[in-house]
């Protein structure tokens, strides 16, 4: 799994805007005297008074998100200690305790939601994705297959996050974005045909495209049909995409791509994927099986934060 510290500018900028969006409009430093802005801690904690915050598991899931606790509570308050007692890609037992901080009372009752946010939101993606691992694996038996993929179905601005958490629960990352691989869909292909290319082959297009790639950068080519994967496999796609196609297709488009002389590219399943299914799409023997769900439907893992006084 790889990390991501140094946390880049884009992330530290996330955390900035969640803590004001809690915190007001404050000035430029302001949300390192938090106390003084929230107004229930204004009115009721005693600005000398200590304590430890232990963030324990509601219920058993993958952790993510613990590499940001510093960033987050630099913003509170320098005093803030955080420590992680389970780390990113750790399997929290319900009950468990994931990480303590320590310090100011008020300031550490200012953090905790957007800490529980970050570490809730990023876990429950591990959690889930964890699932789907474990589900895929037992479907695909012996055979090691496939490998569990995201998508570019996330939050606007938590890309990096999210993904980071799918590395996390032990799922892989697609392309990050438009810019670091290509894919050509149904609509890339229909506008491709409306300008003149309807003479070309699905091999030809994939070839044509190819040939004006870096190597490094990958070509994914979209079909939804079998006619369709036989016309594009002789072409150049590294990795063709199934489109919501049966068990039985997949079986069958496995099947023929391994009857290539040149091994042929990889298959991904896409397009429906459950945890009900997704064994049954493993065992067909396609490498790959990608996930919207992962990111866009994950549920926060339950996390709380509970309250130590300092003797």
């Amino acid at each position: 799994m790889d990390d991501i510290r140094p946390l880049s500018d884009e992330i530290r900028s996330l955390i900035k805007l969640a803590v004001r969006e809690d915190l007001g409009d404050l000035p430029d430093g302001a949300e390192k005297v938090a106390a003084r802005f929230d107004r229930t801690v204004a009115l009721s904690i005693p600005p000398d008074l200590l304590v430890t915050g232990r963030i324990v598991a509601r219920r058993q899931g993958v952790i993510s998100g613990t590499v940001l606790m510093a960033e987050i509570l630099s913003h509170y308050d320098l005093g803030l200690k955080g420590s992680a007692l389970i780390s990113d890609g750790g399997i929290a037992k319900q009950g468990a305790v994931v990480a303590e901080i320590s310090g100011s009372a008020g300031a550490l009752l200012s953090a905790e939601r957007v800490v529980l946010n970050f570490l809730g939101h990023l876990s429950g993606i591990a959690a889930l994705t964890s699932q789907y691992v474990r589900a895929a694996a037992q479907g695909a038996a012996e055979s090691g297959k496939p490998v569990i993929c995201d998508t570019r179905k996330t939050t606007p601005g938590w890309r990096t996050l999210e993904k980071y958490a799918v590395r996390c629960g032990g799922g892989v990352n697609h392309r990050m974005g438009l810019f670091d691989g290509v894919m050509l869909k149904d609509n890339h292909l229909a506008a491709l045909r409306r300008m003149g290319g309807d003479h070309l082959s699905l091999a030809d297009i994939t070839r044509k495209v190819r040939s004006q790639l870096p190597k490094h950068i990958a070509l994914w080519l979209e079909v939804d049909t079998l006619e369709q994967l036989q016309e594009a496999l002789p072409g150049a796609a590294d990795i063709i995409l199934l489109d919501n196609m049966t068990p039985e297709q997949m079986r069958q488009a496995v099947v023929w791509r391994d009857g290539l002389k040149s091994g042929g590219p990889l298959l991904e399943a896409s397009g429906g994927v459950t945890l009900t299914s997704i064994a049954a799409i493993a065992a067909t023997g396609v490498d790959r099986i990608s996930v919207g769900a992962l990111t866009h439907s994950a549920p926060a893992l339950d996390l709380a934060m509970d309250f130590i006084e300092h003797e």
